[in-house]
């Protein structure tokens, strides 16, 4: 991953201002180590944070078309670019870096290319023979993004809140899948799938084609130049992906440079579940396994660091974070700086456990388009920001448009079925004792009396638990409201509502049970975990 910062049609091209975008898109350096480039003429600046996956020799940013009259500053990968690149005959490239085509489909093909890219990304661009500019953001939203806008009418991009939240007299989350024109002052999307006006589908089942898919999005995900290795909890999603990409790596330039065995993480308290399980798929696999162990009071000393980086305050997304912020700082310290995850599949097949009590099939699909629709505010955003804190990046082949395509044309009838192995989310599976030790730390920073006025102080998105209220206010401290009755536009990048093992707010409707146990773990599936809550213990209502 890297980070960037772009600010457009400033009134103020100063050196002084120059400065200040640079100190600004420092903010970002974590996400990009390797390498800083900034560019500015009329009033516009392009900032960029590199961390150098293709091409490490070549491929700093912003990138430039042939003369330099368009410039480019990309967070993300294009798998697809040397294919593209061979449909761009009469263009000359000066890098190996997979996202310097984008200046070049830009030539070609104004703002109509974004759906020719495959790949995760987040972009700005600029054309200086006019001073306009796009920005777009990728189909899913794997790759974070915001945008804002400063009283002098210059609009703001970023990678991450921290880069314009002290400029901006507004900002949001950028929509994935939309792009921003300059042009029009306004945002079009560009991803239209057949999935996203939710028509039940009624294509059979066919196990060939998805197994295709899924390898086809696994293999293309091998490419890089520097180490990587897959994230593994033992669970299915993880198991696939590190299976396919064991069994493709042999063979690829990746394997060349840096071997041909696989190498596997995992993460969790002693004794988890899903250490014991993924240490036995490794074996299985035959990876070079590294496993990592941290305690509960290592996750506690690590909540503030992880909050200023995920910048979320939901629970689930802290619970979940906190050991892949862990993790990712063992990985890089090992020297790997891409790994790849299983994020998504759950969302995309129904895997969460609350999916067991869907009243039907149309139901079913229903609920996981949305959940498609809202992840990249809950685990596109966990991926990225938690393993980007180190300067690493991961890849979510279950996230591949493609993929997601085929998948979601299949009849919803074939997937309410379930395979071994109890499904776990991430922050049960590190140990159940993870969450419980989070409930009672915030105990001893929450009182009751602050609960009692949490509506006064929060009215938007109020905690409705102590875990809750504790993060909101650590939130606060790196991103603090101006005014608390009136909006804010920190506070409202960060989804809210009732959930139960994960779900949406709708799916609470399935089981009259779940409105007394709302809870995002999967404990709170009742009826369904083997480890669920005992129905006359009543775990805090959570505000994710």
């Amino acid at each position: 991953m890297c980070g960037i910062l772009a600010v457009l049609g400033c009134s103020d091209d100063s050196q002084t201002k120059r400065a200040r975008v640079l100190e600004l898109s420092r903010r970002l350096k974590h996400r990009g180590p390797d390498w800083s480039g900034l560019y500015q003429r009329d009033g516009c600046f392009i900032a960029h944070q590199r961390l150098a996956i293709v091409d490490p020799a070549s491929g700093d940013q912003p990138l430039y078309n042939e003369d330099k009259t368009i410039v480019v500053a990309v967070n993300g990968e294009i798998y697809n670019h040397e294919d593209l690149r061979s449909h761009l005959p009469r263009h000359k490239f000066k890098t190996g870096s997979d996202c310097e085509v984008i200046a070049h489909l830009y030539e070609e093909y104004g703002e109509n290319f974004v759906n020719m890219l495959d790949g995760m990304f987040s972009f700005v661009l600029l054309d200086t023979h006019d001073n306009s500019f796009i920005s777009a953001r990728d189909a899913i939203g794997i790759t974070p993004l915001y945008i804002g806008w400063a009283l002098d009418g210059s609009v703001w991009v970023s990678s991450e809140l921290k880069g314009l939240n002290d400029e901006c007299e507004h900002f949001e989350v950028f929509p994935p899948g939309h792009l921003f024109s300059s042009k029009t002052g306004g945002f079009k999307r560009w991803y239209n799938p057949p999935w996203f006006n939710e028509t039940i589908p009624s294509a059979p089942y066919d196990p060939i084609a998805l197994r295709h898919a899924l390898e086809s999005a696994v293999i293309k995900r091998l490419m890089t130049d520097v180490p990587f290795g897959v994230l593994l909890s033992g669970g299915l999603d993880s198991s696939l992906v590190a299976s396919i990409a064991a069994r493709h790596l042999s063979g690829t330039k990746a394997a060349k440079l840096w071997g041909a065995q696989l190498h596997s993480f995992s993460v969790g308290l002693e004794g988890s579940p899903d250490l014991k399980a993924a240490a036995e798929v490794a074996d299985c696999l035959g990876t070079v396994h590294h496993e990592f162990h941290f305690s509960v009071q290592d996750g506690i000393d690590a909540i503030e660091d992880v909050i200023y980086h995920i910048e979320t305050y939901d629970v689930t997304t802290v619970r979940a974070s906190t050991p892949m912020f862990l993790m990712a700082r063992k990985i890089k310290s090992l020297g790997v700086k891409m790994v790849i995850s299983g994020e998504g599949a759950d969302e995309i097949f129904g895997g969460y456990l609350y999916f067991h009590k869907a009243p039907n099939k149309e139901e079913f699909h229903r609920e996981t388009c949305r959940k498609i629709k809202a992840i990249h505010l809950y685990d596109c955003l966990r991926a990225n920001k938690s393993t980007s804190a180190w300067g690493v990046e991961a890849r979510v082949p279950f996230l591949d448009k493609e993929f997601i395509n085929v998948v979601m044309s299949i009849d919803p009838e074939m997937k309410m079925h379930i395979l071994y192995r109890q499904k776990e989310q991430f922050s049960d599976g590190v140990g159940y004792s993870w969450i419980d030790g989070l409930k009672d730390h915030a105990e001893l920073h929450v009182t009751d009396k602050m609960m009692l006025n949490a509506s006064h102080i929060y009215p938007h998105n109020t905690p409705q638990t102590k875990e809750a209220y504790y993060y909101r206010m650590t939130f606060e401290q790196f991103f603090p409201q101006v005014n608390r009755f009136a909006s804010n536009s920190a506070i409202l990048t960060v989804p809210g509502g009732a959930s139960v093992a994960c779900s949406t707010a709708k799916a609470i409707e399935w089981d009259a049970a779940w409105s007394n146990h709302l809870d995002p773990s999967g404990r709170a599936a009742l009826g369904v975990h083997d480890s669920a809550y005992e129905v006359n213990h009543r775990p805090e209502v959570s505000a994710t």
